[in-house]
């Protein structure tokens, strides 16, 4: 089974690129965030021409989640993360795969940094934590996969970077991802190459792409026997150099399904 993850930044306005990954690349299924497209407007009937089942939740102008699947229809389970600090935005959306549990997220930015955002970017990780400590205990093959704004350590961004002080670098932030390892998830591309970097988003400004100035903020959590099929991780990276494309690239995982 091919997983992958990808916060495709406008879901009508990178659609061709979106399809073009695809038609390409054949996941069985998709995580994406940042639909930025409100419930009736996401575009299930182009998507199943394509072969790929959906659920989504959708919100007009930000945030918006949905889950493909290459063939079906995932089964919903939840289109919210439990105890979340703010229901009215689209963060979360959890849906069953062939005898997985996707849970697709976009955890906040939390910029600037100290304030009200950086406070809501914790709360929610708070909640998300507990959420997924319950997914454990119930057993179930779990995938937590998404845009979880968090470089986990310096290995994680380019060397000399100016993203001091950034949400997505703060000691609370890394913090709050290191335990949820703890609980026993396994960091999929991490784990596949754990001394490579494998860029996941390229900033618009400064001329990042093309200087391969990069971070890894998209993850793959696999629960415990889940880890145990990882086959194969990684980044497919000529995505992000595509017209029009998305600042994030799809990450995606391989699983034997033993």
């Amino acid at each position: 089974m091919l997983i992958a993850t990808l916060n495709i930044n406008n879901v009508l306005g990178r659609f061709d690129s979106l399809i073009e990954w695809l038609d390409d690349a054949q996941p069985d299924v998709v995580c994406l965030q940042e639909l930025k497209a409100e419930q009736g407007r996401f575009p299930a009937e182009a998507l199943e021409q394509m072969g790929y089942g959906a659920v989504w939740k959708g919100q007009r102008t930000w945030n918006g989640v949905a889950i493909l699947a290459r063939g079906m229809t995932p089964i919903l389970t939840r289109t919210a993360l439990p105890g979340e600090p703010d229901s009215s935005q689209s963060r979360y959306i959890e849906a069953a795969v062939g005898g997985v549990l996707i849970g697709c997220l976009y955890l906040p930015n939390g910029n600037p940094v100290p304030g009200p955002k950086f406070d809501y970017k914790l709360a929610w990780f708070e909640a998300l934590l507990a959420h997924a400590q319950d997914l454990l205990t119930t057993g179930a093959p779990v995938v937590l996969a998404g845009d979880y704004n968090v470089v986990p350590t310096e290995a994680d961004i380019y060397p000399n970077h100016s993203y001091g002080g950034d949400a997505l670098l703060r000691p609370e932030s890394r913090a709050a991802f290191q335990r949820l390892l703890a609980q026993g998830w396994t960091d999929a591309l991490r784990a596949v190459h754990p001394n490579a970097a494998r860029w996941t988003y390229w900033s618009y400004l400064r001329e990042r792409w093309p200087r391969d100035k990069g971070l890894r903020i998209d993850h793959l959590l696999l629960s415990p026997d889940l880890a145990d099929q990882l086959e194969d991780a990684g980044v497919d990276r000529w995505v992000r150099g595509l017209d029009g494309a998305s600042d994030h690239a799809p990450a995606w995982i391989s699983l034997t399904g033993k």
